[in-house]
């Protein structure tokens, strides 16, 4: 009865807000109205004035092509927080962008989503970063766990559902039942580690040097991880290495098979390493339901069938990979009492020692 009131209480004095705080993407969701805003996890910063110029989409067009008192950075790397200020300044953004003219009596409720296996010091950052922005109460939870709720798994059932975010610092693997994670591995390989090893691989195979945002588009245009049926090509413009001057050379999809697949060959097998360490009784819950991909990572041509193909169980791309993990949080802001078994607990949470 008290939680019924607590809730209805909280929905006319402050705003609760869900934010997934992503290397590549951040999102936010803001309860009552759905995600309100898809920005990219970049911060323009004036380091003669130390103001930040520009967040999200403008600054993400200022990469490489800022004079030298600007610049663009990336405040989260691997998916946790690299530049505390800078993280700090982006949180508060997103905060004044959602609340506006709408500002409550308190301050938000947020539910923030990290990858699995964070330090205690790397959750306290996030926990303390968005508090220092007038959070009132702030909730972590694991990105892969608010994944899975968010594409409305039933992770409080005694039954074995298994996700794989692949986002753009890390790639999270992780086996869920009755409300916690069973198994999981974080990795260093994602959307990011694709774009260097395209820019790797053409300044090797090509001699031509491209930039991070020139080989996002071109994993994006033509990637695949499997064989497609036509094929693919599209044109690249960088600087040649030798002359030092502007060249333009075509590669093909299957060009950036070749340079992405020892990525894709470890993820793989961390996939099947997970596997290989989960209880037989949830192995066969997940057989008979098979496994979701979420992420933009999920979108990259054939993952899912490269999945089903070596580890013998189907893989599904979750409707709307992307929003996934804000989705997740909106639901678990909906319901905290329903949910409060997912969430990471920080120091405060625990009764005292005796």
């Amino acid at each position: 009865m008290f939680e019924k009131f607590k809730s209805k209480f909280n929905k006319y004095v402050s705003n609760d807000i869900g934010i997934d705080l992503g290397t590549a993407n951040t999102l936010v969701y803001v309860r009552g109205q759905g995600i309100v805003v898809n920005e990219p996890s970049v911060v323009a910063v004036n380091q003669k004035t130390g103001q930040v110029v520009a967040v999200g989409a403008q600054a993400k067009n200022m990469l490489g092509r800022t004079p030298s008192h600007i610049v663009a950075i990336k405040p989260l790397v691997g998916g946790v927080i690299s530049d505390f200020e800078v993280t700090e300044e982006m949180i508060a953004y997103l905060l004044r962008r959602v609340e506006g003219d709408s500002r409550k009596i308190l301050g938000p409720r947020v539910v923030v989503g990290v990858p699995s296996g964070v330090t205690n010091v790397e959750t306290r950052a996030v926990r303390d970063a968005t508090k220092n922005n007038g959070a009132r109460e702030v909730y972590i939870v694991e990105e892969p766990m608010a994944a899975a709720i968010g594409i409305r798994l039933p992770v409080n059932e005694p039954v074995g559902n298994m996700i794989i975010d692949v986002g753009g610092g890390t790639t999270d693997i992780a086996v869920i039942s009755l409300g916690g994670i069973v198994r999981s591995k974080s990795l260093k390989i994602a959307g990011d580690r694709f774009n260097e090893d395209i820019m790797s691989y053409i300044r090797t195979e090509f001699k031509i040097l491209i930039g991070e945002k020139t080989a996002e588009n071109i994993k994006i245009a033509i990637g695949s991880v499997v064989p497609q049926d036509t094929v693919m090509e599209a044109a690249i413009k960088g600087r040649d290495l030798i002359t030092g001057l502007p060249r333009e050379v075509v590669v093909t999809d299957a060009d950036i098979r070749e340079a992405i697949s020892s990525s894709v060959d470890t993820l793989v097998e961390s996939v099947k390493e997970v596997l290989e360490i989960t209880p037989p009784e949830i192995v066969a819950d997940i057989m008979q339901k098979g496994a979701f991909l979420v992420g933009g990572g999920a979108l990259m041509r054939g993952l899912d069938t490269l999945l089903t193909e070596y580890v013998k169980i189907g893989f599904t791309i979750a409707e709307d990979p992307l929003s996934a993990v804000g989705r997740g949080a909106g639901i678990i802001l909906e319901d905290l009492p329903k949910y409060k078994e997912v969430l990471i607990q920080s120091e405060d949470d625990l009764p005292p020692k005796k």
